[in-house]
Parts: C-alpha cells; sequence; structure tokens
C-alpha cells in the first residue's frame, strides 16, 4: 500500500513540476460562471452544427467537460445522481456492465442476448453488448442523456432513451492534461485504497493538416469490501484503457478523425451478498469463491465530414469496429459453502457504419441517412450446483445478428416562431441462434468452440415502420415549448440461458417460436425549456405518457432443476407516465445551486403470464411493481466559489440524490434499496495556472445498495449473520430477507478520495 501511495505522489510531484508556473489563467472565471454562462452543445440531434441544450425539443441532460469535472463525475455510474428519472447502474454480476433504466425503461439481465432498453453511443458508434462500459469517464469531451425513445435516429433499443459519450478529439494546440486520485475506505473493516492515473497529450503534427493525440489511463484498486469468510479484500481490479487519435485536414470542407482504444481488466468477481444471511442495509458478506473477471477489448472508429453546397449541407460517415472478449467466475450462492458456483466466456465482435446528410433547403431543415450493424455473439454458462448434482451445467448460445436502417426527419419553420417535425425510419432485423440448454452433462462443452450440441436452431427477423410527429414554438429567444409522439421498438431475440427444457417446451406451445418477439412503444411528451431573463438560470420540465405493447421480461423463477431459471417471454402491456424537472440558477457569481426531480407511476394494463410465480393470472400479478420504476427521484447541488487572491480559488460542492426503493424483478421477490446518496468535495484551483488539488467524499451516508436482487432455489444455511423473519417461511414481495437468500452484488459504500488535477 505504501508504495503505491508513494508512486502516486511521486507521479503527481513530477507533473505538477511540468506544468507551466503562470499566474494568470486563460479563463479567470469561476466555475460558477462557467458553468452559468456557457452555452452547453448536443450532438443528439445530428445537425451539421452541435445545438444549444435549451433549444432542442428534447429531454437530455447535457454534461460537457468542465461540468464533469465540476460535478466530479468519475463513471456513467455517478450519472445516476444529476439527473431525474435515470439510473445509469452497474448490473454487479460482472465488472462493469451496463444496466441501464431511463423512465422506467430498464431491463434485469445480464444476458449478452439480451438487448437494451437504453442504447449507448460512443462517438456515434452503437454498442452491440453493453459489457466493459461502467468504467471511468475518462478523456471524455462530453456525456449526453437522451430520456424518451431514440428510435428516429439511432435506431432500435433506445425505448428508454440514449446516453452518447464523446470521447476528446485532438486539438489544434498543444495540450496536455494529468490526474491522480487515491480513493480509500473511512469504515472499519473495509477494503483497500483505490489509485487513479490517468494523462492525455494532444496537439499538431502538420499545422493545419494533421492533430494527434494520445490518453492513457490506469486504475489499481485494491478492493473496498473485506470477505468476512476469508478476510481477504473483496473487488481488486486492475484497468488500463489506451486512446489515440489522429485528426486529418486534407482541405478546408474535408475533416476525417480516426480513433483506436484498447481495453483490459483482470479483477475479482462480483461482491455477492446473500440477503437470507445478512441485513440487505449492511455490507456484509461471506463466499468462498472470489471469483475472477477478465476482460479485453479494441476499439475503432473512423468519422468522416464533407461540407457541401447542396443545401449548405455536411455528410457524415461513421464506421466502427468493436472486438470484446471476457471470462468471469462468479459465487452465486454468496455463501461460504460451494453451493453454485458459474463461470461464463464471452466474444464479441461489430461492425457497424452509417452515412447521413444534413441540410437546408427553405424552411426545411431535412437529415436523412442509413445504418448498417452485424455483430457475431457467443456466450458460454457453466453452473456448477453440488447440492443438486456432481455433473456441471454448460450451456449458452451463438448468434449472428444484422440490422439494416435508413431514416429521414424533417424540421419546417411554420413560422418563425412555430416548427414542425416529422420523421420516419425504416429498419431490417435478422438474428440466427444455435442454443445449448444450461443442463446437466456428462462433461464439460463449449458453445463458442463448437463442442456443445445444438438443442435449438433458429433464425428469425423483424421488420418494421418507427414514425415521430412533434412542433415546436419559441414564445422568445430564451424560452420555447415542445410536444411530440414517437414510436420505438426493442428486439426481439433468443435466450442464452435456457436452463428448464420443460418451462422451454411450454413456452414453444404458447408462443410457437422459440425466439420472444420486439417490444413496441408509443410515446407521448410535452416539454418547457426556459432561461431566466438574467441569463443566470435555466429550468426544464417534462411530462411524459408511454404505452407499452408485448412487454418484454425476463422472469426469474427460483428452484427448479437449476437453482434459478430466467426464460424471457412478451408478458404483458403497460403505461408509464410521470414528470420530470431540472434547473440550476446563479444566485451570484460565486454561488449555484442545481436541482432536479423525476416523478413516475407505472401499471400493467393487461397480463398475459403469471409473472407472480402463483400458479394463475389474475389481479394480483396486474397490481406488481414494475421493475426498475422508482416512484420519486430527487436531488439538488450547491457550489461555491471562494476567491483566495494570489492564493487562487476555492470550490466548494455539496450534493444530495435520492431514490424510492424500487422491484428488480417481475415477481417483486427482488427489489432494490432506497438510497440517499450524499457527496462534497473540496477543490483549491492553485495559482499555478491548470493546477488543482481537490478533496471529495462519495455515498457519505454510507448507504448500501446493489447492482441486482436475484432469488435463489435453496436455503443457505449458513452461521452468518441474522436470518430475517418470514410467513411461514415464504418468501413475499419485498421482504428484506428472503427465506431462500440471494444473489446481490454490492455497490461501495462511503469512500474519501484525494486528487491532483493538471491541465494547460
Amino acid at each position: 500500500m505504501s508504495r503505491t501511495v508513494s508512486a502516486l505522489l511521486a507521479s503527481a510531484g513530477a507533473a505538477a513540476l511540468l506544468a507551466h508556473p503562470a499566474l494568470a489563467q486563460d479563463d479567470d472565471r469561476s466555475t460558477v460562471e462557467r458553468l452559468s454562462g456557457d452555452v452547453i452543445t448536443v450532438t443528439g440531434t445530428k445537425k451539421k452544427d452541435a445545438e444549444n441544450v435549451q433549444d432542442v425539443p428534447l429531454s437530455v441532460s447535457a454534461f460537457n467537460e468542465d461540468t464533469l469535472e465540476a460535478l466530479k463525475v468519475r463513471t456513467l455510474q455517478d450519472l445516476s445522481f444529476n439527473a431525474p428519472n435515470v439510473s445509469l447502474d452497474d448490473i454487479g454480476t460482472a465488472r462493469g456492465s451496463a444496466n441501464f433504466s431511463i423512465r422506467g425503461l430498464g431491463i434485469n439481465s445480464s444476458i449478452p442476448s439480451i438487448d437494451a432498453t437504453v442504447g449507448v453511443f460512443v462517438d456515434g458508434v452503437y454498442m452491440g453488448v453493453t459489457s466493459g462500459l461502467v468504467f471511468d469517464v475518462f478523456d471524455v469531451g462530453s456525456v449526453e442523456v437522451l430520456r424518451g425513445p431514440q428510435g428516429i435516429l439511432f435506431g432500435r433499443n433506445t425505448t428508454g432513451g440514449a446516453v452518447l459519450l464523446n470521447t476528446s478529439d485532438p486539438t489544434d494546440e498543444f495540450s496536455y492534461s494529468f490526474r491522480a486520485a487515491l480513493e480509500t475506505p473511512v469504515d472499519d473493516d473495509r477494503g483497500g485504497v483505490n489509485t487513479f492515473l490517468q494523462g492525455r497529450v494532444s496537439g499538431p503534427i502538420i499545422e493545419d493538416k494533421l492533430n494527434g493525440k494520445i490518453a492513457v489511463y490506469r486504475n489499481d484498486d485494491q478492493g473496498y469490501f473485506v470477505n468476512q469468510f476469508t478476510g481477504d479484500n473483496q473487488g481488486a481490479a486492475e484497468t488500463t484503457i489506451v486512446r489515440a487519435a489522429l485528426e486529418f485536414l486534407p482541405t478546408d470542407n474535408l475533416r476525417s478523425v480516426l480513433k483506436g482504444e484498447y481495453f483490459e481488466t483482470d479483477g475479482d468477481g462480483p461482491t455477492g451478498q446473500n440477503r437470507g444471511d445478512f441485513d440487505r442495509e449492511s455490507f456484509d458478506f461471506a463466499i468462498d469463491e472470489p471469483g475472477f473477471i477478465e476482460a479485453e477489448s479494441v476499439f475503432l472508429t473512423l468519422k468522416t465530414e464533407l461540407d457541401v453546397a447542396f443545401g449548405d449541407g455536411q455528410i457524415t460517415s461513421i464506421l466502427g469496429y468493436r472486438d470484446y472478449e471476457q471470462e468471469t467466475l462468479a459465487d452465486i450462492d454468496a455463501t461460504p459453502f460451494f453451493l453454485f458456483h458459474s463461470p461464463t466466456r464471452l466474444e464479441q465482435e461489430q461492425f457497424s457504419s452509417e452515412l447521413r446528410y444534413n441540410g437546408t433547403f427553405g424552411k426545411a431543415d431535412v437529415t436523412v441517412g442509413s445504418f448498417a450493424f452485424n455483430q457475431e455473439l457467443g456466450y458460454d454458462e457453466t453452473r456448477f450446483l453440488p447440492p443438486l448434482t456432481a455433473a456441471p451445467f454448460p450451456g449458452g448460445g451463438k448468434q449472428d445478428h444484422t440490422v439494416i436502417g435508413v431514416f429521414g426527419t424533417v424540421d419546417y419553420s411554420v413560422t418563425d416562431k412555430l416548427i414542425a417535425t416529422v420523421g420516419l425510419r425504416y429498419t431490417y432485423e435478422e438474428k440466427e441462434a444455435e442454443i445449448a440448454f444450461v443442463i446437466p452433462r456428462a462433461g464439460l462443452c463449449s458453445v463458442i468452440d463448437d463442442t456443445c450440441p445444438d438443442d435449438v436452431d433458429d433464425s428469425n427477423t423483424w421488420e418494421n415502420f418507427a414514425p415521430k410527429i412533434g412542433l415546436q414554438y419559441f414564445f422568445t429567444d430564451e424560452t420555447q415549448a415542445y410536444g411530440s409522439w414517437t414510436r420505438g421498438f426493442r428486439s426481439g431475440g433468443y435466450n442464452f440461458r435456457i436452463t428448464d427444457p420443460t418451462l422451454f417446451q411450454q413456452q414453444l406451445a404458447l408462443t410457437g417460436e422459440p425466439s420472444f418477439d420486439e417490444e413496441t412503444e408509443d410515446s407521448f411528451e410535452i416539454g418547457l425549456k426556459t432561461t431566466t431573463p438574467d441569463g443566470r438560470g435555466r429550468i426544464n420540465l417534462a411530462g411524459f405518457f408511454t404505452q407499452i405493447q408485448d412487454l418484454q421480461r425476463e422472469i426469474n423463477i427460483s428452484g427448479g432443476p437449476a437453482s434459478v431459471n430466467q426464460f424471457i417471454l412478451n408478458t404483458a402491456d403497460a403505461d408509464i407516465y410521470g414528470f420530470e424537472f431540472d434547473g440550476q440558477y446563479a444566485l451570484t457569481d460565486n454561488l449555484l445551486i442545481m436541482a432536479n426531480v423525476g416523478i413516475i407511476e407505472a401499471e400493467y394494463t393487461e397480463v398475459n403470464f403469471d409473472i407472480s410465480n402463483d400458479g394463475v393470472i389474475d389481479g394480483f400479478d396486474e397490481t406488481l411493481a414494475l421493475p426498475r420504476v422508482p416512484d420519486l427521484t430527487y436531488g439538488g447541488s450547491i457550489i461555491y466559489d471562494l476567491p483566495l487572491g494570489a492564493a487562487g480559488d476555492l470550490t466548494s460542492r455539496v450534493q444530495f440524490q435520492h431514490r424510492d426503493e424500487v422491484a428488480f424483478t417481475d415477481s417483486n421477490l427482488g427489489w432494490l434499496n432506497a438510497a440517499d446518496m450524499l457527496f462534497a468535495d473540496l477543490t483549491w484551483s492553485t495559482p499555478i495556472d491548470g493546477v488543482a488539488f481537490s478533496i471529495y467524499g462519495r455515498n457519505l451516508l454510507d448507504e448500501a445498495t446493489a447492482g441486482n436482487d436475484t432469488q435463489l432455489g435453496f436455503t443457505s444455511g449458513t452461521p452468518f449473520g441474522q436470518p430475517g423473519e418470514f410467513s411461514n417461511g415464504v418468501n413475499q414481495p419485498f421482504d428484506p430477507n428472503p427465506a431462500a437468500g440471494t444473489f446481490s452484488p454490492l455497490n461501495r459504500g462511503r469512500v474519501l478520495g484525494f486528487e491532483i488535477t493538471i491541465n494547460n
């Protein structure tokens, strides 16, 4: 530990000596002045030029580099505490796997063949699987969280919304940045320190023709938690990311940016808490298998922009390639006994191409384009269940996935103040799948290596039109209202985790297909955006109503031949409606307040499957809470700048965010705790240009939260902790300690951090 800290401080000191010792900064405004006065632009409308976030007819939370730094956003998960009705969780089963939900539309699955409801796009490229995404927000120029369906411009699997990460582009002037941070638990019986080092250098290679950038990130995590069974730290990991980029400017109207990323991580498996044994408000857990995750990826993008005279427009091409490999081992029973352990292997390779044009013709702003995507996906899963049988349970699936789409939108200025929008997207999708049941077999086998038999060999196609109609009215240059209707689709597909062939045959008899069907959503939204007359504040309001047909659900049934059965069906129709507010106001040049509120109501309108698992479809099923739908989220921040004269500036921030208790499974036997998250930080911007020191605290109320809450199929019977009390020993919805126990991967509790940043 001492060597790690010494190395960190030495690196920080060396970097500080390299900083230019100028006493006057190029931008001498306070943090509050920058956050309240700067225009934040967004790219989510895919126009030729980025637009002011206050001018677009979308519910979007946008964060530029200054905002991300001021809010000390370090992972995508942190943004859950900065936007209403947004939950950007790591599911916890495999480190870094996104399990996002927006406006109550989310998934509760770690099965890689299940498509998301919130699409993640990195530099304009859609991520076919969400593994390896919830890591440090490193070398990021902006993040845009688009709430509501985004299917016209971004395609399928964006029914909840889209998260756009834009990494930094090379600069035409020499620049560099460096960050070193150390985080440590401050509570007894917690683990070790977590250190971060990252640096970026950018600048011209050939003046006015070629610019370049290289950025490096290193995280050495000693593990936040302590395993009560072994006394060892749990959650340790080492992660390395290297990014490089070249910007080509051959002519005044042509620009190409080539970016490449190499990523690898090697760490422990999930920190699983069994809530049949431990208090779900605690960080106590005891497991006999620490597990592991090993992941590696290569990611390439090429973006080319050509300005053309036709419509004073721009042609944009975005090519993307990703090759991702991951192996894991997890203690699923989350006890100090060998009851349920599971290794997995994931291989994914994707290629995508988007070509679009945006231009203006009189009163019409036109965007048209095409999209092509192909993904080869392979997944192996093995279950070891000694209480049931000595035989292993190997299985999984392979899938060839192709998507082709064309889209177009027109924004027509009916008057100087009124704009009408119409949009349409056509999509053709094909999936070819080979699946091996996860069942006891005579020996190990691999679907990826073609050594498992095919229990299912099938293909299916889906095609549809997704329309949008909208109106936008500008009362003044500072105030606008908008309304829209949009239809979105979530892909149909296949379940790679079929653990009960009998249930699968029942599903096949019910639906006639080994695949589940796509999910359809109709969303209606109205909104108001305004900037205060003095320019110090912004207020955004939105109301939405969403009707979902053929709702896709992963049904979790504990027990049976493989301890936990997870199968996917189109179970119900549902309505979700709600309201959200976010805003900020600079009370002075040095004091900024920010606030957000999200309210959601959701209900089933028709149920076609026994989601309560009580043997009958009745009114009780319709009374269950929809998973991942918190009734209320709210929070706020206060940022204060204190000028220190010749000694620099001192910026303090306090942030609080609340999220209600929420169901995780359809049966409501799995649920996630309500959470009150408190953050604080203090940053000293020194007189040395670009050098700052920070001390910060995360989760200061030490709230215990988890990535998921999956019920197990047998009572753990461990001597650790105090079992809860049950009604005749039978699990009931929202029991704090389910009788058969749970697999609930823990998130970190209270953390104290120290950081130095250097920017020129």
